[in-house]
């Protein structure tokens, strides 16, 4: 029988890795399309929203001053230090029995302002709820809005570029 995981110590398998790796990339897609089909404040990830969202704020004064700052911008040096780790872990383990998969991570782009990118993301438990409730997704909400836009004027054209082309070709 196995002894007790300790996840300070835990080895990091290629395999695990890339499964955590693909499923957060879907994850952090599907929040991506949502945020511009909704409303960020509006926005619902879980039945647990506002008792997360309220939990996180008195768990982590430090988010919870206006203008959010510190929930705009990431600081994933404070996220990733030994306390920042140690905080986050209590917090999250609160909801073991409540979220399936409640201790999974998610891609979260470092400023709420901007896209999803090489240097705007970062690998942590998920923290959305705050972001959105606050109205800090604001600024990627239109974003992804613009996005979706350009790429649907895309399709068009070259659906009709495409029509065009077997057209002539009688």
């Amino acid at each position: 029988m196995a002894g007790k995981f300790d996840p300070n110590n835990a080895q990091n398998l290629m395999e695990i890795e890339k499964q955590f790796a693909v499923k957060a990339v879907e994850q952090a897609q599907t929040y991506w399309n949502l945020l511009e089909k909704v409303e960020p404040k509006d926005l619902k990830l879980t039945k647990y929203d506002d008792e997360i969202f309220e939990h996180m704020m008195t768990t982590f004064p430090e988010l919870n001053q206006e203008p959010y700052d510190k929930l705009v911008k990431i600081d994933e040096d404070w996220m990733k230090s030994t306390d920042g780790k140690n905080r986050w872990r209590e917090f999250i383990e609160s909801y073991k029995e409540k979220i399936k998969d409640y201790n999974f991570g998610s891609l979260i782009r470092t400023d709420a302002r901007d896209e999803y990118g090489e240097s705007n993301t970062i690998f942590v438990t998920r923290i959305q709820i705050a972001r959105n409730r606050l109205g800090l997704n604001e600024k990627a909400h239109q974003i992804a809005i613009e996005d979706a836009a350009k790429e649907k004027a895309k399709k068009e054209k070259e659906a009709k570029a495409a029509a065009k082309k077997k057209g002539g070709k009688s």
